[in-house]
């Protein structure tokens, strides 16, 4: 498995950006190979996170070329680049 964790800052109060989240949520859960994603909030006012676990890289690959990917930084008003972390997963506590 893989863990993809997209941090972003938007200016968008953030009623409107789970609002927009929402709207795209049944989009995000018709991914092939997207397992679970998390939608957090980060420590600074504006800052939140994406948290995508798939189930290979070549589904993540995948994804990165879709329009949906694209429309990311539209979607959420993202005022900067993102930044994006992959990791490996080892293994995992529970099934």
């Amino acid at each position: 498995m893989i863990v993809q964790i997209i941090k972003l800052k938007s200016d968008l109060p953030e009623e409107e950006l789970i609002k927009r989240a929402r709207e795209r949520e049944p989009r995000f859960k018709a991914l092939p190979g997207l397992i679970q994603k998390y939608y957090v909030k980060r420590d600074e006012p504006g800052q939140f996170a994406g948290i995508y676990v798939w189930d290979s890289m070549e589904s993540m690959q995948a994804f990165r070329q879709t329009e949906l990917a694209a429309s990311i930084p539209k979607a959420y008003e993202i005022v900067e680049p993102p930044q994006v972390e992959t990791l490996d997963m080892l293994f995992k506590l529970r099934d």
